[in-house]
């Protein structure tokens, strides 16, 4: 969209389940760079409203309660408030943080489903779906486990294997087990409506392909999934939590999670005018989350559907197809609402080299670090940013969220603003000194800061944060270098005009980097806004170098930030390697139970054999796969192995194998497999070939 044609801004971020905390991943992937574009906005003046809430519908919820013996009420007001709390306490700065328990949203949903009811856009299906009879009920997808058809992960979920990353159906899965029962589920008809996502095709297609700015992965997967083809998609599920489908002759279903959801950005907005309306503040709204700091009256309206409101979505990865094909299908569908003009998603954050799982406690929980590193927020807010998995998986660990802190945020920005403030303080009794001649490398430092905001701009509209991050540490970098090449503690002794200018100077970059630092590092902009004694800079005053005025008076000085001990880090390390170590002791004792019994014929009917692999390599485009070249002691073949992420490819070649020689062929991302690598995988998920002890030829048989 052309900037000069946008008169206001609808930012969404994805709604949070309610079955746990935030965690350090979802900061990174979604929240943090939401956050900081919402932020620049504002201090462009510019109208925006920030959406999130709770998704309170979805099946982890249920599954929570489940476990915990009570009901999903109990789990989503738990979660809420938790959530909510955390991300007040961070700074992330939502107009409003709503939930989908709300009656608004249901209002909002139903009467939406019922937009499409009633113009014919569903088709009524009754298809199989997996029941479970011990439960006597239908399984919703993660209600059923299984093997992945595409990699053989063993784990899968009904509607995704979190291990190749593939969309899955229920009925695809082998070998399907209830997570409620732990039965084999059958097959049972039901009617559900689905949304004909293959008639609204050739529509998404003109709109992704119009979008040639959008990241690659988003445009990618986008292309992946129209090249497919387009299947209808049911829009309705079989459960008892959720928003009611609002139609005769569905008594017992609720609408599909990723239908409900998006719908909850709208509703959202419409609490958030409806509490603008209000001439008394009602203590509800703190429920809600609701900023009263940034209310305005106005029409909800404006937000979705006023074409000069630019709508931006911020999602995670694993988000992009049902904000980019199925939302808005929907909202096609539906009319008379924008599409997104971008859905800037980034990869995942993992943690000390391994996926983050909440279900083993490997993360960095959000309200447990801010009851651990009080008043440290910016900190983390500056770390997630600085190695944001923008373009592809990035890593966090506690020794690089030390190093950063104490080489970059104390040794760089605390230490220019400390020296130029206590500089001040001491020759000048804390007042803004007057500027006097201006030298060449003076004039040198205020050119060069004058083009750091726009530099910065440019990366934050093309939504490059950690790159506006290392800019803005540049305008400190600057600073320093500044001050170590004029020594004005040296020329103080001789031209104390001279001190005057460079401490002029020096105090305007600080506050600049007071206005340019905000969108980042809220906290801290608030801290030096007070040293400085002076606030309400907008990013227009930006590059500017008489932001504070002749005889101005400073605040005492303070430092922005503190060293972090490595005690500190050695604790949450600590913490970590006890989940690792809860997780192995629990693992131990839950042993899968074995599989139904085969007959000796058929287990004779396997031929395992030893093998050899001479020749190994990634497979273009994958994360998970290897191609490898296999020598049986038959013949020299090529075998597709889940493995890259255990093992690299020149690591591998030598490595004897116990290989299953007459599993049928199958085409694996184009390439023809011709056999199975037998692995043992330990309660970490880390495989290990089973080979045999000592060298044995190729093509021995493995009995």
């Amino acid at each position: 969209m052309d900037n000069s044609k946008i008169k206001r801004y609808t930012v969404t971020a994805a709604l949070p389940y309610t079955n746990g905390p935030v965690h350090i991943g979802h900061l990174a992937g979604v929240y943090l760079p939401a956050d900081t574009y919402v932020r620049y906005l504002r201090s462009n003046k510019r109208d925006v409203k920030f959406i999130c809430g709770s998704d309170e519908n979805g099946v982890p919820i249920t599954l929570k309660a489940k476990r915990e013996g009570v009901t999903p009420q109990v789990i989503v007001d738990r979660y809420h408030k938790i959530i909510g709390d955390s991300f007040r306490d961070f700074g992330v700065s939502f107009d409003i943080y709503h939930r989908t328990s709300s009656l608004m949203h249901h209002k909002t949903a139903s009467e939406f489903f019922e937009n499409l009811y009633e113009k014919g856009v569903f088709t009524e299906e009754v298809t199989e779906q997996y029941y479970d009879e011990k439960a006597q009920t239908f399984l919703a997808d993660r209600y059923i486990t299984g093997t992945c058809p595409k990699c053989g992960n063993e784990h899968a979920y009904g509607d995704q294997c979190e291990s190749c990353g593939s969309t899955l159906n229920a009925t695809d899965l082998i070998n399907p087990k209830s997570t409620l029962s732990g039965e084999k589920p059958v097959r049972k008809e039901t009617k559900n409506w689905f949304l004909p996502l293959d008639k609204y095709e050739d529509q998404l297609r003109t709109y992704i392909e119009s979008h040639k700015e959008w990241k690659p992965n988003v445009s990618g997967q986008c292309q992946s999934w129209l090249n497919a083809g387009l299947q209808p998609r049911a829009m309705t599920r079989d459960l008892d939590w959720g928003v009611k489908v609002p139609v005769k002759d569905a008594e017992g279903k609720v609408l599909y999670v990723w239908f409900d959801a998006p719908i909850g950005y709208i509703s959202a907005t419409k609490e958030l005018f409806e509490y603008a309306r209000l001439d008394v503040w009602n203590p509800k709204a703190e429920e809600y989350y609701i900023n009263k700091n940034t209310l305005t009256k106005g029409k909800w309206e404006d937000y979705w559907k006023d074409d000069e409101t630019k709508l931006v979505h911020f999602i995670g990865k694993d988000n992009i197809v049902f904000h980019c094909v199925i939302f808005p299908a929907m909202l096609m569908a539906h009319g008379g609402y924008n599409l997104a003009d971008n859905v800037p998603a980034n990869e995942f954050l993992n943690l000390e080299g391994e996926k983050i799982s909440t279900s083993k406690n490997w993360a960095v929980w959000l309200n447990e670090y801010l009851e651990e590193f009080k008043d440290k927020q910016d900190v983390l807010r500056y770390v997630l940013t600085a190695t944001a998995p923008e373009t592809k998986d990035n890593d966090f660990t506690w020794k690089d969220f030390q190093a950063r802190n104490n080489n970059e945020l104390v040794a760089i920005l605390g230490n220019f603003i400390n020296r130029v403030t206590v500089l001040t303080h001491k020759y000048f009794a804390g007042k803004v000194p007057m500027c006097m001649e201006i030298t060449p490398v003076d004039q040198a430092v205020i050119d060069e800061l004058a083009a750091y905001p726009a530099r910065i701009s440019a990366s934050i509209e093309n939504y490059r944060f950690r790159e506006a991050l290392m800019e803005v540490m540049n305008v400190a970098r600057l600073g320093n270098k500044y001050l170590a090449e004029t020594e004005p503690w040296k020329v103080i002794k001789t031209d104390e005009d001279r001190v005057r200018t460079i401490l002029n100077i020096s105090l305007q970059i600080a506050a600049n980097i007071e206005i340019l630092i905000e969108p980042f590092l809220p906290f801290t902009a608030d801290k030096l806004m007070k040293m400085l004694n002076y606030g309400g800079h907008q990013w227009e005053n930006a590059g500017q170098i008489n932001l504070l005025h002749r005889g101005h008076q400073l605040n005492e000085p303070h430092l922005l930030f503190e060293k972090i001990e490595d005690e500190e880090v050695q604790a949450q390390i600590d913490k970590l390697n006890k989940s690792k170590s809860d997780n192995l002791l629990s693992t131990a004792v839950e042993v899968a139970p074995a599989k139904e019994d085969i007959q000796f014929e058929q287990f004779g009917a396997i031929d395992i054999r030893v093998a050899t692999i001479i020749a190994a390599e990634k497979v273009e485009k994958t994360k998970k796969l290897l191609k490898l070249t296999v020598d049986t002691g038959i013949d020299q073949r090529t075998v597709v192995s889940g493995i890259a992420e255990f093992f690299k490819p020149e690591d591998i070649v030598g490595q004897q194998v116990s290989l299953v020689v007459n599993l049928a062929p199958r085409e694996i991302k184009g390439i023809l497999s011709q056999g199975m690598i037998l692995m043992s995988e330990n309660s970490e998920g880390k495989l290990t070939f089973v080979a045999p002890v000592a060298n044995h030829g190729n093509g021995s048989v493995i009995r």
